[in-house]
């Protein structure tokens, strides 16, 4: 369980670097000129870093599930707030194609610029890299807006008011 606010912090900044270096791997396979590879290799690339991001930040379905009840429902009901299609999810390569085809625009130019010569190849390596640190980065930003309104929520309870004295009759 993340306790203080610098963790969350280091976690973050953890998650950021895997995002950028997964996104070097896919750039790198998405200049090989082989039509699907890229997509395969981003299916991969994302279904191996996604659980690993919510397990950082203490969003994966086991970690949730042995939460007290009354944490739990607050964890769930973050995610639900940030909108998060893939927080405290068991993540399938279904669910990472769907999110995948919502990126559609930029997957097809991908896969249209490698067959020009050259100049093809380095832009879909960019569109590539573009398209994974965008997604990696914006579920790190989702997990970390979870994991600091859980903390908040936690500090909150944590908290002992004091009950006054009272009063001499």
């Amino acid at each position: 369980m993340i306790e203080t606010r610098e963790q969350l912090d280091a976690i973050k900044k953890s998650c950021y670097s895997m995002v950028t270096k997964s996104a070097g791997i896919s750039a790198g396979t998405a200049i090989i000129p082989i039509p699907g590879l890229d997509i395969g290799s981003d299916v991969a690339i994302l279904m191996r870093i996604i659980p690993k991001i919510n397990a950082q930040f203490g969003l994966s379905p086991e970690q949730i599930e042995s939460l007290d009840t009354e944490t739990k429902l607050f964890v769930m009901t973050a995610i639900s707030n940030t909108g998060s299609k893939l927080a405290g999810k068991y993540i399938t390569k279904k669910l990472i194609i769907t999110l995948l085809n919502k990126m559609g625009v930029k997957v097809a130019a991908k896969g249209v610029t490698k067959f020009v010569p050259f100049i093809g190849s380095a832009v879909a390596g960019t569109i590539s890299f573009t398209a994974m640190k965008y997604m990696g980065n914006s579920h790190i930003e989702d997990c970390y807006k979870i994991a600091l309104a859980t903390l908040e929520n936690n500090l909150l309870d944590s908290v002992v008011v004091d009950e006054p004295a009272p009063l001499p009759k």
